[in-house]
């Protein structure tokens, strides 16, 4: 399964490193949550929405839009 992270990381000009040191999530498991060979957990899905201000779902494919419902 492959998301939209990377995608987003790159629409703000961060590189893999630059995103591990704002958010704390290792840059060897961002490679692997960007590539599809892992599935963020639940916690670092939460970190990762909240960082790029978008849903959960629009992470995971699961919509085409970004925006996060209230």
């Amino acid at each position: 399964m492959k998301t939209n992270l990377k995608l987003l990381r790159q629409k703000k000009g961060y590189t893999q490193i630059a995103l591990q040191m704002k958010t704390g999530i290792e840059q060897s498991l961002l490679s692997k949550f960007e590539n599809g060979e892992r599935i963020p957990p639940t916690e670092t899905l939460i970190k990762l929405a909240d960082f790029y201000n978008v849903s959960i779902d629009y992470i995971l494919c699961r919509t085409d839009n970004p925006s996060i419902s209230k």
